[in-house]
């Protein structure tokens, strides 16, 4: 028996979710509907489709085969949905992007926002978070990487590069010993990640200032830039992310300056979709807009 494109769909939001209340939410139904939904696709196809974990719902050897033709399904579900209403007028639907939380906190409300005021029918949905995205099991629509990545049926498009230097608060500096060279930075609290938690080389900045002791680590950008606003240390912060910090200042800038770059990372397949190539494209030209805007300013 052929499955439901309805049962495929729950398939899919239990499996992005690992939890029958996590695709509830989803879909927006009662989890126990979930479950019957879940337990009825798996007795049409003969073969448990998920294996109950202490962490949630783990796809089995056949919900690992279902997926495959599982997204080609909702793939071509999209299709059919932008055909039939049309490529006319706005960006409507929901899209949801998964970015590092630098980029999402002090480039993306922005961008977004104006994509947004031009397409009132269009719903973003920003998942800030400082780790790898899987597109693969659909966690976000497209997602902003600091690096390409090499594995997947991925499609990669370089955004822009942006600057990083040191900085800190005027008052710390003037309290503190002063600063000439880079091994004057040891006399100093310093502030970045966990070191176990940097989750891709392209984050490790302060080992290329020689730096090997971290004071005050936080897996978030954010965090690190208000303990930098409060005085605590000095931290090697974003360009684009010093004017939302008043009273901050580049610590040898002359001697320490990095240079990294976004990407916009989407499935290979949704490259046939509209919407979302029109989103993208609003989306990368608003970004590299606002990290050049923003860079002019510091």
């Amino acid at each position: 028996m052929t499955p439901h494109w309805d049962d495929i769909r729950i398939f899919l939001a239990v499996a992005r979710s690992e939890s029958l209340s996590g695709a509830g939410r989803i879909l927006r139904i009662d989890p126990a509907t979930v479950g019957r939904r879940i337990a009825r696709l798996e007795e049409e196809l003969g073969a448990p489709l998920f294996a109950k974990s202490p962490t949630g719902y783990v796809l089995s050897e056949a919900g690992q085969r279902l997926m495959g033709p599982a997204l080609r399904a909702e793939t071509a579900m999209q299709e059919a949905t932008e055909e039939m209403a049309g490529q006319a007028g706005g960006i409507a639907g929901q899209i949801r992007i998964g970015a590092p939380d630098g980029c999402a906190n002090f480039l993306l409300p922005q961008v977004c926002a104006a994509i947004g005021a031009e397409n009132p029918d269009l719903e973003i949905q920003i998942v800030a978070l400082p780790r790898v995205f899987n597109l693969t099991r659909r966690e976000a629509d497209m997602v902003i990487a600091v690096s390409p990545p090499t594995a997947g049926r991925l499609t990669v498009q370089k955004i822009t590069d942006y600057r990083l230097h040191l900085a800190a608060t005027v008052r710390y500096l003037r309290s503190h010993p002063p600063i000439a060279t880079l091994a004057d930075l040891r006399a100093h609290r310093m502030v970045g990640y966990i070191p176990d938690m940097i989750f891709d080389k392209e984050l490790d900045y302060l080992s290329e200032a020689g730096i090997e002791r971290v004071s005050l680590a936080s897996n978030s950008v954010s965090v690190q830039l208000n303990w930098v606003r409060q005085g605590g240390g000095i931290g090697v912060l974003h360009d684009f992310s010093l004017p939302w910090a008043r009273g901050l200042q580049k610590v040898l800038p002359d001697q320490f300056s990095l240079t990294r770059s976004f990407y916009l990372v989407r499935h290979a397949d949704d490259r046939r979709l509209e919407r979302q190539n029109r989103f993208a494209t609003a989306l990368v030209e608003g970004l590299r807009q606002e990290v050049q805007a923003l860079e002019a300013r510091t």
